[in-house]
């Protein structure tokens, strides 16, 4: 090899800076031992060469020990660590408020007591004590379900309140590693080292990794292109702003689906504004996007069809009977939009209509088709509700009452009860026939809600039709109904065509027509409806996600009552309705549960006791009225105990139980689910840490290793300072010699 002296100084002095160079990558490596984030720097040395000829040795690189794969399965893992671990303090608030069933304030535990208390009135129906104590305890059970759908309305905030701050924190890591990106470029370009760089990039993608399922890759220029497995990019050269504005109210109507919860949009870049809230698949984003839209509101589902159903069916039987010694004021909660047109017939029995003295002995009496036909109507026929109010006002008025008696169909469409007269109440019975004294059944109700002639709903008994006498009231009507849960596959073939008609108080009247043998998804039936020019103008169609299917919701855009009725009519293979479940919305029943104002104030005017019939009173046998008739409140005690369908709702399947066994199912599925995150959360933390542990273990800072290093350049170093030495000696010899 061709060399002088002075490529021999040269080349021992590279060696010196080389060693030198060595040396500080060494210090800085031992210096970061305890830094989080920092990645093990290698001083990567090479050939120089001049002019063909070996001129020492430089520094071609500091790199980084760095495995890229197991970084990215760690991101990925830290992603689901995170979606579970943020679900944490969440169940741990619902577990203190659902409880165990054995608490003495779950609601399991408050359905018993209110058993409890209607087995006691039983015994003693006319006892005030006995009375209040039905009420107290049904006023408790409304607390508890009101108290827990504030909380799970407030965690559903909290969480919404938590995406907001997210997104805010996901804007600040994507600028920041858009402007990392912008100095990696700019210095590998003239030559800087990069790698710390590079290591605080690496941090930042932890912590987003964190938020959102993220993937990325990088270019030559080492510049990060971020985006999330739905493909939406976070970061492409330029950095995408995250939004998502809270919502200010929340309640189980509430939702994303339904467009009344903000999304999380992707705006910038170069792109149009994109909600991404469907698509994030894991992180602290997925994880509370579960909670607010998936997890609450399944609970919140449970507990409204446990009201729902406690109130339907403890209303049902209330309305068999009156308070003692008969209803004297009493407004219907179901109502009409056009009494004149919209029509009801009695099926399967008649109900009696007596008025009752203040002993409760029997002034005066007949029935509902009796005084029908004395009115020129057909016996058992179709007639408008108006009719029927005004027939029986006039019979009370006629038979016992007064001139200021009246039943009517009042200015907000309700059947309304006032009997002024002193010592006088009106009472109703369903019975099994016209004739006087026969035995007590409930009669149903075939109701036509447009009076086109088709039967659109059936209902149990004369007095729960016009929900007359209830215990539970919610406030809720028909502006809100829904269907039954569907798969989310779920198809709806009419045979033949058919018109799904709406009805509302405003005078609105309009319809869309289903094609026969046409599938049509809740999605399909939705957008009809919606449609805007061939839809209705006053109802919003929406499927609802609800446990493992979906609902189709139907809301008056003006939180109008309104009906919805099909051509095909109930009882038809045909029907829409039927097909599809509809029926009122359940959504809030647990919210608004509670005990009517009156009772809650007068406890005796519980119904406690039925309309009785004596064939040994008076000439041919009179009806009378007991203060110590049980035949209600007995019924409402075995009802209590008896099975009841409840539909599938929030993740629980329909089943046949009872209401305590309801309430039992849904602590322990809470319970369930707290326990199932848990579990998540040890194995998923567990798998977290060994990545995170195999890539410190790889890139991390090993201090024996680095000692070996510190020798090695000790020694170069030295070696290099000898050979200048050496050449300094020759140059002085030369020197002299010359």
């Amino acid at each position: 090899m061709a060399g002088s002296i002075t490529l021999a100084l040269q080349t021992g002095t590279s060696g010196l800076l080389a060693s030198q160079a060595g040396l500080d990558v060494v210090a800085n490596n031992i210096a970061n031992v305890n830094t989080e984030g920092y990645s093990r720097k290698i001083a990567n040395f090479e050939q120089r060469v001049v002019a063909a000829d070996g001129a020492g040795v430089q520094i071609s690189e500091v790199s980084r020990l760095v495995d890229e794969n197991l970084l990215k399965s760690y991101r990925t893992e830290l992603g689901n660590n995170a979606e579970v671990e943020v679900q944490i303090s969440y169940f741990e608030r619902l577990q203190n408020l659902f409880g165990e069933p054995a608490d003495n304030d779950s609601i399991s535990h408050l359905v018993e007591e209110l058993t409890l208390a209607f087995e006691t009135l039983a015994t003693a129906p006319e006892r005030t004590f006995e009375q209040a104590e039905v009420v107290r305890r049904a006023r408790e059970i409304g607390v508890k379900l009101e108290l827990m759908t504030d909380t799970i309305q407030d965690l559903r905030r909290q969480a919404d309140v938590a995406l907001a701050d997210m997104t805010d924190r996901i804007n600040e890591l994507t600028a920041e590693i858009e402007d990392m990106n912008n100095k990696i470029v700019a210095s590998e370009t003239v030559g800087k080292d990069v790698t710390d760089l590079l290591d605080k990039r690496d941090m930042a993608l932890d912590e987003l990794s964190n938020y959102l399922d993220i993937q990325y890759f990088t270019r030559e220029n080492n510049d990060v292109v971020v985006f999330t497995e739905g493909g939406s990019a976070l970061i492409d050269h330029t950095a995408r702003t995250m939004t998502h504005v809270v919502t200010t109210q929340m309640d189980a109507t509430i939702t994303h689906a339904k467009g009344n919860i903000n999304g999380i949009f992707l705006g910038g870049g170069g792109t149009s504004l994109s909600d991404i809230t469907n698509d994030v698949t894991r992180g602290e984003l997925k994880g509370l996007i579960d909670l607010r839209d998936h997890t609450l509101p399944d609970l919140q589902s449970q507990l409204d069809e446990l009201a729902a159903e406690l109130r339907d069916a403890v209303n049902a039987i209330h309305n068999r009977g009156v308070p003692f010694p008969g209803l004297t004021s009493a407004t219907g909660v179901r109502t009409f939009l056009d009494p004149s047109t919209q029509t009801m017939t009695l099926s399967g029995g008649d109900v009696a209509i007596a008025i009752t003295d203040g002993t409760g002995a029997q002034v005066s009496a007949t029935t509902l088709d009796t005084i029908m036909v004395a009115a020129g109507f057909t016996s058992m026929s179709a007639w408008s509700v108006s009719d029927v109010a005004d027939t029986v006002e006039s019979w009370v008025q006629s038979n016992g009452g007064s001139i200021s008696d009246t039943v009517e169909i009042d200015s907000d469409g309700h059947l309304a009860v006032s009997i002024n007269t002193s010592d006088r109440g009106l009472v109703f019975r369903d019975q099994a026939s016209t004739v006087l004294g026969s035995a007590a059944g409930d009669v149903t109700i075939r109701y036509d809600a447009n009076g086109d002639g088709t039967v659109d709903r059936e209902i149990g008994g004369f007095s729960n039709f016009f929900r007359l006498n209830d215990v539970f009231v919610d406030g809720l009507n028909l502006t809100r109904q829904d269907s039954e849960i569907k798969p989310e596959t779920y198809t709806y073939t009419p045979l033949n065509g058919v018109n799904l008609l709406f009805k509302d108080g405003t005078g609105f009247d309009e319809s869309v027509t289903l094609l026969g043998g046409t599938a049509y998804s809740l999605q399909d039936i939705a957008d009809l409806i919606n449609d805007d020019d061939t839809g209705i103008s006053f109802i919003t169609a929406t499927v609802m996600p609800d446990g493992s299917g979906n609902r189709l919701r139907l809301e008056h855009d003006d939180g109008q009552v309104f009906e919805i009725m099909d051509s095909a009519g109930l009882g038809s293979a045909n029907s829409v309705i039927e097909n599809l479940g509809i029926a009122q919305s359940n959504a809030r029943a647990a919210q608004f549960f509670q005990v009517r104002e009156d009772i809650i104030s007068t406890p005796s005017l519980q119904s406690r006791g039925l309309l009785q019939w004596d064939a040994d009173r008076g000439a041919a046998g009179e009806y009378f009225m007991s203060i110590g008739d049980n035949t209600v409140t007995q019924a409402l005690a075995e009802m209590m105990t008896s099975s009841h369908g409840f539909d599938s709702s929030g993740g629980l399947f329909d089943q046949t139980v009872t209401f305590s066994e309801y309430a039992n199912a849904i602590l322990s599925y809470n319970s369930g689910l707290a326990a199932t995150n848990e579990r998540a959360y040890d194995s998923q933390s567990a798998l977290t840490e060994a990545l995170r542990e195999q890539a410190d273990n790889y890139s991390g800072v090993n201090l024996d290793e680095e000692m070996a290093n510190l020798l090695i350049f000790q020694q170069s170093f030295s070696a290099a300072a000898r050979v200048i030495q050496t050449v300094k000696e020759m140059f002085e010899a030369l020197e002299n010699a010359v």
